[in-house]
């Protein structure tokens, strides 16, 4: 492995917006920290009573949709699959296309600190699949293999 493989660096908002185009109130993350190219990185989202989704989900006890942890865990994918091909992305878009073996385990509330832990299991050229794992507080609170492909965006 290169030092380039092994180093740790953070992503924050600002570079998050240049890496995806996902915006409010469909992007899901606040942070990507620890990222370690072509192999994890660790998705933050700063969960607030103020998230769009909590006015019908549910209103008298609010909860954080699993599809969106799961969206929030392939956005931190994107983030590490751009951070990885470096300058060479350009203009490239990362397209979810697969989601296995999905579980939630515990809700997700406001005032949360939602850690998205990634880790790739595999990439062949174009195709990327990881292990994601949602953490609060030290505790599992969702889980999915999810596969991605990389794209030009015409």
């Amino acid at each position: 492995m290169s030092t380039d493989t092994m180093t740790k660096k953070t992503t924050d908002i600002q570079r998050i917006m240049k890496l995806i185009p996902h915006r409010y109130p469909f992007l899901l993350i606040d942070k990507v920290t620890d990222i370690v190219l072509n192999d994890s990185a660790v998705g933050i989202k700063n969960v607030t009573m103020n998230e769009s989704y909590f006015q019908g989900h549910f209103p008298e006890k609010p909860i954080m949709p699993g599809v969106l942890i799961i969206e929030a865990i392939a956005q931190t994918a994107a983030v590490l699959v751009m951070e990885t091909l470096g300058d060479g992305a350009g203009r490239k878009l990362v397209y979810f296309m697969s989601i296995e073996e999905a579980k939630f385990r515990k809700p997700v509330l406001p005032g949360d600190r939602l850690e998205l832990h990634l880790k790739a299991i595999k990439n062949r050229g174009q195709v990327w699949k990881f292990e994601g794992t949602g953490m609060v507080d030290g505790q599992r609170v969702a889980e999915a293999i999810i596969t991605a492909m990389i794209t030009d965006p015409d």
